[in-house]
């Protein structure tokens, strides 16, 4: 780990030297190279409501460092190369995936970020016209980030092996087709192989309509293929936002180690959002369908989304903890409101219940949640964050646990021009 942040801090003089060697005879590598970076240190707290479980305490910080530069001297074209590091500060009252820290008595609950470092970006782009082809390990966030994302919210924060083309030479339209062949980062340990195609369009009609059409094809898992109309409308003084969405998964088309995946399930959203001067409300519902184990069906699993972002930041629901068989449906309010110099703060209640009933019940209990953000004064590109997270226990087995969490964080990025 040392070694791996030492090099992370040579990591422009590296670049830089190789940008001067190369000039003085006359190739041009690299030029034009741009530094971008953050560090974010985090405390989180959980009471996951286990007997057989400590209260976890996690410090962390995440580094990210990437460096961008033209390549070769041919227009459009850039390589790009950058690495992660969480570090735990020494801190071992919290578990993550593979680690069995105790108090002495019981093991710690699990704070899904561990103490580890990779290579986070590591591509070349090359860009003419409005289409731009890449190669290699960078970060994908697609749409609202349900199905595709990074989970930025975790220190460690995933990346994908991609071979893409993206194009938006039609006006108003983009359109994405992807091969990925590997994703690393959230939980501990190596690149995961897969063999998944992308395709992503999104059409905007209108400033009230946009159109997106998507197909995930997750080798060995599913197909998640569906439609979102979303739009902002001003009235008055009000700007309302809305979603709506409807998807389906089916059996995979893309195969690993000669495995395919079987699903049949489905998912909508319906999300309605208003911004009155400031003052923010909304109302959404989601509905990710289950089996009863016996019906020929499936859960809804949306695997590779960055999940934090939806039922609760408690992360009961969150698919690494294999979210329920019966399905999900999650009705939530939010308020709260946004001024320049006072920061964000925003509230949201659930109540969840299963789409199937599990043993006879149905009851997946609620959750009240609350953030708030704000640039921190005299320091440019530092913001900070509480946030809490309250889940009451609901009557269906596994979910029966009150659980508490907390996080206190600081964030900031820099960049060169």
């Amino acid at each position: 780990m040392k070694k791996l942040l030492l090099s992370m801090a040579a990591l422009p003089l590296v670049i830089g030297g190789l940008s001067v060697s190369a000039s003085a005879d006359g190739i041009n590598i690299l030029d034009n190279i741009k530094l971008k970076g953050q560090i974010r240190p985090r405390y989180e707290s959980v009471d996951d409501g286990k007997a057989t479980t400590a209260n976890a305490s996690a410090y962390t910080v995440r580094t990210k460092l990437t460096a961008t530069a033209n390549l070769l001297g041919v227009d459009g074209l850039s390589a790009s190369i950058g690495m992660i590091s969480v570090n735990n500060l020494g801190s071992h009252e919290y578990n993550w995936n593979g680690t069995s820290y105790t108090d002495g008595t019981k093991p710690y609950s699990v704070v899904m970020d561990p103490q580890q470092a990779m290579i986070s970006n590591a591509e070349i782009n090359y860009s003419v016209d409005k289409t731009t082809v890449h190669v290699g390990r960078s970060q994908i966030n697609l749409d609202n980030q349900r199905f595709i994302g990074t989970v930025g919210w975790r220190q460690f924060e995933r990346s994908y092996d991609t071979v893409f083309v993206a194009n938006n030479s039609i006006k108003n339209l983009s359109v994405l087709v992807a091969w990925v062949y590997g994703f690393q980062g959230v939980i501990a340990g190596p690149t995961a192989d897969t063999n998944s195609v992308l395709v992503h369009a999104a059409y905007k009609v209108m400033p009230e309509l946009k159109v997106t059409a998507y197909d995930y094809m997750i080798a060995g898992a599913h197909d998640t293929y569906g439609i979102a109309l979303t739009g902002k409308v001003k009235t008055g003084m009000a700007k309302l936002s809305y979603r709506a969405e409807y998807a389906l998964q089916k059996d995979s088309t893309m195969e690993i180690h000669n495995s395919n995946g079987k699903a049949d399930a489905s998912y909508y959203n319906l999300d309605l959002g208003a911004n009155v001067n400031g003052i923010l409300a909304g109302v959404n519902y989601e509905f990710l369908s289950g089996t009863t184990g016996t019906d020929g069906k499936t859960n809804f699993n949306p695997m590779l989304g960055t999940n934090h972002k939806f039922n609760g930041w408690a992360d009961v629901f969150y698919v690494g903890n294999s979210g329920p068989l019966g399905g999900l449906k999650d009705f939530n309010v939010r308020l709260g409101y946004t001024a320049k110099g006072l920061g964000k703060l925003l509230a949201v209640y659930h109540t969840f219940t299963a789409d199937k009933t599990m043993g006879g019940l149905d009851d997946l209990g609620s959750e009240f949640d609350a953030v708030y953000t704000n640039k921190i004064p005299g320091v440019n590109n530092l913001t900070g964050l509480l946030k809490y997270a309250d889940y009451s226990k609901g009557t269906v087995a596994g979910y029966t646990n009150d659980i508490q969490k907390i996080w206190v964080g600081l964030d900031y990025k820099f960049a060169t021009k």
